[in-house]
Parts: C-alpha cells; sequence; structure tokens
C-alpha cells in the first residue's frame, strides 16, 4: 500500500513564513472551550487545571493513583499534547461531599500533582469525550525565515484567505503515526489480516485508516476546485446549529455557503453513515475507488461509519509580533487539528 500523507495549501500561492513550533511549553497554549458549565452540584467535582510535560491520560491516572479510585472514575473531554501548555477539566466522582471535603481535594492535587488548578466545581454528570464545543490556541512561531516585519505582512495576506475561504478540515499528521505506520496497521485489521491487543487500539488504528481516506477526499474536493462550492446530493451541516440535510437545491444552498452558513461534509467511511447522492456521492465513490476499498469490506469489520464537517471556518484568526516571533491565536471546534492552519502559514510540514 502506498502511502502520501502530503497535502495541498489551500493558499498555494502564498508565501509562507517558515520558522519553528514548541521551542517551549508557553509557546504553544491551548485552552478547552467547555460545551457547558458545572451546575454547583452533583456527585462529580469538575476540576480545571494547566498543565505542562503531561499527557492527558497521565493526568487521568495519577488523579486515580491519588484518590485510589477506578481510572473509569476520572473523565475528560478531549486529549490535549503533552508538549504544551494546556488548560483543561477533569471530572473526579466523589459522591455526596461538602465544601470542606472539596477543599480537601483541591489542597491534594495541588500538593501531589505538577500541575496547576484553576478552579472546581461540582457537576451532575460525569465529564465525557466530546464534552467541549472547541480548543482555543495561542502560538508562538520562532526562528522565522524571513524578517518580523516580512512576516507579519505575508501572514495578513494568508490571514484574510483563509477568512474568506477557509480551510480543508484535515486530520493531523500526529494521528497517522511514523511513515503512515497506523494507516497500513489499520487497513491489516480492516481487512481480517491483523488483530489488535484490545478495542480501543483497534478503534485508534480503524480511525487512523478511516482518517486517511477522510483527508483523500478533502484533498480530491481541492483540487479538482469542488472546495469552493457545495454539490447537488451533498450531506451539509449548519454551522449555527450543526443540523445535517441532503442538498437539492444547489443554487439556495451555494449562496448560504458562501455566506458561510453551510459546510459540505466529508465521509468517515462506514457502512452506516449518511450517504450522499448525485455528483457528491460519485466523488465520494472515486476517492473509495482509488483506494481499492469497498463498503463491504466496512461492513465485514463492522465499522458504521459517520461524516466530518468538511469546512473549517475561523473568523477570530489573528496575527501579531512579539520581538522577533510571530503569535498566532484562533479557536477551532473539537476534532480540528492546529497543524491545520499553522502549517499554511508557515508552508513547513
Amino acid at each position: 500500500m502506498d502511502i502520501s500523507l502530503t497535502l495541498p495549501y489551500t493558499t498555494k500561492d502564498l508565501p509562507g513564513i517558515g520558522g519553528k513550533l514548541r521551542k517551549t511549553a508557553n509557546n504553544f497554549i491551548v485552552e478547552e472551550i467547555p460545551l457547558y458549565e458545572p451546575q454547583g452540584k452533583g456527585e462529580h467535582l469538575y476540576v480545571n487545571i494547566t498543565k505542562e510535560g503531561l499527557t492527558t491520560k497521565e493526568v487521568q491516572r495519577k488523579l486515580a493513583n491519588l484518590f485510589k479510585i477506578p481510572i473509569t472514575s476520572i473523565g475528560f473531554a478531549g486529549m490535549k499534547d503533552k508538549n504544551a501548555r494546556t488548560t483543561q477539566t477533569f471530572s473526579i466522582k466523589v459522591g455526596r461531599v461538602d465544601e470542606r471535603f472539596i477543599e480537601q481535594t483541591l489542597s491534594q492535587i495541588k500538593d501531589n500533582l505538577p500541575v496547576t488548578v484553576n478552579w472546581a466545581k461540582l457537576h451532575k454528570n460525569k465529564l465525557r469525550v466530546g464534552h467541549l464545543l472547541g480548543n482555543r490556541f495561542i502560538i508562538t512561531i520562532t526562528d522565522l525565515e524571513v524578517s518580523p516585519e516580512e512576516a507579519l505582512e505575508k501572514v495578513q495576506r494568508i490571514k484574510e484567505e483563509i477568512k474568506r475561504r477557509g480551510l480543508p478540515n484535515f486530520f493531523g499528521p500526529q494521528r497517522f503515526g511514523l511513515n503512515g505506520k497506523n494507516i497500513r496497521l489499520g487497513l491489516e485489521i480492516i481487512k481480517g489480516e491483523r488483530s489488535a491487543v484490545n478495542n480501543w487500539t483497534r478503534r485508534f488504528l480503524i480511525s487512523s485508516y478511516q482518517s486517511y481516506l477522510c483527508n483523500l477526499y478533502l484533498i480530491y474536493r481541492l483540487e479538482t476546485g469542488n472546495f469552493d462550492k457545495i454539490l447537488k446530493g451533498d450531506i451539509a451541516k449548519k454551522y449555527d446549529t450543526g443540523g445535517l440535510f441532503e442538498v437539492e437545491n444547489v443554487e439556495k444552498e451555494q449562496i448560504r455557503y458562501e455566506n458561510h452558513e453551510i459546510s459540505f461534509t466529508a465521509p468517515i467511511y462506514g457502512y452506516k453513515m449518511w450517504e450522499t447522492k448525485g455528483p457528491a456521492q460519485e466523488l465520494e465513490a472515486k476517492v473509495l475507488g482509488e483506494t481499492g476499498m469497498s463498503m463491504e469490506q466496512f461492513r465485514n469489520a463492522k465499522i458504521k461509519g459517520t461524516r466530518r464537517l468538511g469546512r473549517l471556518l475561523i473568523p477570530d484568526l489573528d496575527v501579531k509580533l512579539k520581538s522577533k516571533d510571530l503569535v498566532v491565536s484562533f479557536s477551532l471546534p473539537k476534532g480540528a487539528f492546529a497543524t491545520t492552519v499553522l502549517r499554511e502559514i508557515m508552508k513547513s510540514d
């Protein structure tokens, strides 16, 4: 299987600024945007922390060990980078407790974990993966290939183009492993040529292959001139409500697409995903056919599939100079990758 992880640039006619990321943890700041706020009562204590040098899973394990409770009693909404300064919320199942217990719990966390505790509040349910709107990023690009002033000028042009067109919602390279190893393993599992050590690994590796196919679809849509338009038979998504619908009146929906009200959705291939029709279906079938895969193989492997927002809008994208570096800030919905934005600015993978 030949795998190419190279992605095209949406702003390919605008030169980038090069540079480096993650010189220090403070150069890559991520803050969760919550789906809801804790209500102040319930059996789960929501604790918001800022961490560096720790994965989300490592914090989850440390909290479980600290309070001598099952790891499943610790919840979180999304995975955050280790080599970054990240702020996110964890939930701890504590039962019915009073304010004194909460204060003692926070003291234990502060004394035993290398994190900053920002706040804590009770809520009725466990925090689960996906219980977030997205993430806010503040990222410093260092070692620019051009002068800071020239970098700012170049990025301003890129920024305006991104705000106008949006970006394909590509999966980032961290999903695929070194040289696409996760993709190959996922395909072998789907074909029945390999078994995974556990269900989590199986789901992750299969998801890596599905993500790769989704990227291929987005590449094809961009390179065939279909990224800036809606197609008849597309399954579109409303930005404001998240509602999905089939596109029937292309002329009407194209206006909404250009007004940033809706987006096409990309396939996460599987036998139960909402199927497109007409020209949109032909495009999805072509991408799948060129890989030699079929829906029957997904059915046999019991892979249901779903749909993913196809176009990212980044209205709050902002850039500014900080001495000789460039600071980029923006928000993304859950499941989107900051590298999708940064690679357009840096023109570097």
